[in-house]
This record gives C-alpha cells, sequence and structure tokens, in this order.
C-alpha cells in the first residue's frame, strides 16, 4: 500500500490518543508516531516518543528530527488533580497552552509537508461546567466568558496556520466512551469499578446522582473517525464542529446497561459523592483483581480522577440538559453514528477482555 503519510498523535494514552492510533494503523499506510511521557500500557501498536510536553527542550531534543509528518492529532490534556476547580485556573490555561506551543515549536519547521492539525476541546466551550447551556449549543455561539484553555489554544493555532499550507480542525465531544487509563475523565473505568465493587460487596447497582439530566456521548472509535475525515476532507479545513453519537440518553436509563455488564440486578438510586466514597474501597478492588486474575493494576491507576469526573456528569444540579448541535458536520460531509447503549456495552465488555474489570459472571 502507498505510502499516505506520518501522523503524530499526542497524548497517545488516552482514550482519543488510542482509539485514533487504531483507526490509523487499521487504514494502512500510515506511519504512526505516538508520543507521550510513558509508553502506553497496553502498548498501542503504534511507534512511541517519551516526550514530556510541559518541557520545550525536551520536546525539541525529542521531535525537532522527525520529518515528513502530514498530520497531527491534538490529544494531549493537563488536568489538576481538583478536576473541576481547575478548569477555571490560569496555570491550567497556561500549562495546556505551552504543551502544544512546545509540540508546534518543535515539529512544524522542518515538516513543510504538514497538512492537517486535529485539536479537541468539549461541551465546556459552551460553560457546561458552570450551568445551563444553550440547547442545543451551537458552533458559532459567541465565545463564553469564562476562563478556558480551549480560546488560549485555538487562537494560538489561529495564528500559527495564517498564511500557512496546513489546515487546523476542532472537535467538541460530548463524554468520550473509549479504552484508556490513567484518565482524569474516564466514564467506563469509573462506572466499571463502581459496579464491580457493589457486586463483590454483595449490593445491587445503585444510581449514586441526582437530578436527571439529558444528554450525549461521543464513542472514541466514532470521534477517530471523525478525525481521519477531517484529516483529508476540504470541508473540515480550519472549522470547528460539535461530534456526538447521535442519540440522547440519561444516566439513570442506561444504568440496566451497566448492571447486564456485571449480571446484577439495579437498586434504588442513591445519591453519593463517588470522589469521597470509593477510594476507600482499594482493598475490596485489590481481592477483585486476585479473584479474578485481573491486570495488577491499582484502583487509583484504573480510575484516577474519574470520581469526580463521574460525579460531575451525575449530580450537577445546575442544568437539566447538555445537547450539541451535530447539524454542522453532518452537513460537512461527517455522519456516522452508534448508539450510545451498545456503545458502552462494547466498552465494559473490552474492558473486561482486556482484564482489566471483571467478566459477567460471578
Amino acid at each position: 500500500m502507498a505510502d499516505r503519510g506520518t501522523v503524530i498523535v499526542a497524548g497517545a494514552g488516552g482514550l482519543v490518543g488510542r482509539a485514533v492510533i487504531d483507526r490509523y494503523l487499521s487504514e494502512g499506510g500510515w506511519n504512526v508516531v505516538a508520543l507521550s511521557r510513558r509508553p502506553p500500557d497496553p502498548a498501542t501498536g503504534a511507534g512511541h516518543l517519551a516526550v514530556d510536553l510541559t518541557d520545550a527542550q525536551s520536546c525539541r531534543d525529542r521531535l525537532a528530527a522527525l520529518t515528513g509528518v502530514t498530520h497531527i492529532v491534538y490529544a494531549a490534556l493537563f488536568e489538576k488533580p481538583d478536576l473541576t476547580e481547575g478548569w477555571l485556573e490560569d496555570d491550567q490555561i497556561a500549562v495546556n497552552l505551552a504543551m502544544l506551543t512546545n509540540l508546534l515549536d518543535s515539529v512544524e519547521p522542518g515538516n513543510p509537508g504538514l497538512h492537517h492539525v486535529t485539536l479537541l476541546q468539549g461541551a465546556k466551550a459552551y460553560g457546561v461546567h458552570l450551568g445551563q447551556i444553550p440547547v442545543p449549543a451551537r458552533e458559532d455561539s459567541p465565545r463564553h466568558i469564562h476562563p478556558n484553555f480551549y480560546w488560549a489554544q485555538e487562537d494560538f493555532l489561529t495564528a500559527r496556520q495564517a498564511g500557512k499550507a496546513w489546515s487546523w480542525t476542532v472537535f467538541r465531544p460530548q463524554v468520550v466512551l473509549g479504552f484508556g487509563y490513567p484518565s482524569m475523565m474516564n466514564m467506563v473505568a469509573a462506572v466499571g469499578a463502581y459496579a464491580a465493587i457493589s457486586r463483590e460487596l454483595g449490593l445491587p447497582l445503585v444510581y449514586p446522582g441526582t437530578g436527571t439530566r439529558v444528554t450525549e456521548a461521543t464513542d472514541a472509535r466514532l470521534l477517530a473517525s471523525a478525525i481521519a475525515w477531517a484529516g483529508r476532507t476540504p470541508a473540515a479545513q480550519n472549522q470547528i464542529f460539535n461530534v456526538a453519537n447521535g442519540d440522547v440518553f440519561t444516566w439513570e436509563n442506561v444504568w440496566p446497561v451497566i448492571a447486564r455488564a456485571f449480571s446484577m440486578p439495579v437498586g434504588l438510586p442513591h445519591p453519593m459523592p463517588l470522589a469521597r466514597i470509593m477510594p476507600g474501597r482499594a482493598a475490596t478492588w485489590q481481592a477483585i483483581v486476585e479473584r479474578y486474575g485481573l491486570e495488577p493494576v491499582p484502583l487509583d491507576r484504573l480510575v484516577s480522577g474519574s470520581w469526580q469526573f463521574a460525579d460531575f456528569a451525575f449530580s450537577r444540579t445546575h442544568s437539566t440538559s447538555s445537547l450539541l448541535s451535530t447539524i454542522k458536520i453532518r452537513q460537512a460531509g461527517f455522519g456516522e453514528c452508534i448508539d450510545t447503549e451498545k456503545s458502552l456495552a462494547e466498552w465494559l465488555a473490552h474492558w473486561q477482555e482486556r482484564r482489566l474489570l471483571p467478566p459477567a459472571t460471578v
């Protein structure tokens, strides 16, 4: 197969990075270079370069020699330990801007054939973490007034691209369902570990949230497909797109999907903060690992800060919906979709097959 080019994927071990690597490798003909501080575990199948994107000198030393780069997929992210509070803090914005800047400063000068750069944002562009967003939220809405590293990165990329041959595309997914750890925003890891621990304790699967919010999700495979599409599509050049599975749901209504993945009953809802309760169940998790011969990944590494993210998704009281219009991307030519319940079930099964979550039956 003819050489299609070289794709750099920053944030290779994350949900999006892994899915993008899988997508490009499955197409064949691509040289895929995975960037992360440590080699992803398990390995992605792509060539890996260990680099700290916060360190400008490290980036120059490790990346300046790369040649033939045609596509950059920037899926790297810096989050603070206090996840939701960190979203508004100046140093979180500064670090995320520096990471993107260091990558482009190191790679762009030596790669005149660069064709496309993908950048990831999300529903926080519309202020979903602060209150009720418009229904639906659209890409042409004025920027929300809150501080956000999205704006810093987007403005940098726009200014950098002016007059250049390459183009960029920004994607705004909803909660991403996929595979990868550790991650601060991994709902599959959080709900899977919560369900497994509940079952080990002889409990039904209790929905821990409060209130009802209609929302959407984005399968990492669908997002990766959109990214690959944008890298070859003129209609995606220098555009911002919302991207989601195509249906809507409430978390309490998909709770039976999670329960079926572990062959357990659904209990009565009972609000509780997972970020406060679940870290104390590390010993229970270790017992599960030993009972089922799982990969020896500690609970705090498997789930990381995703307990906080789950609490945010299940129990924010300041909104009743989080819905993004996907008309723009469909009109531009990308029309793929996936049923969210099917997506969630498949990813839970994938984690079980990888022996990172226990099997469906005891």
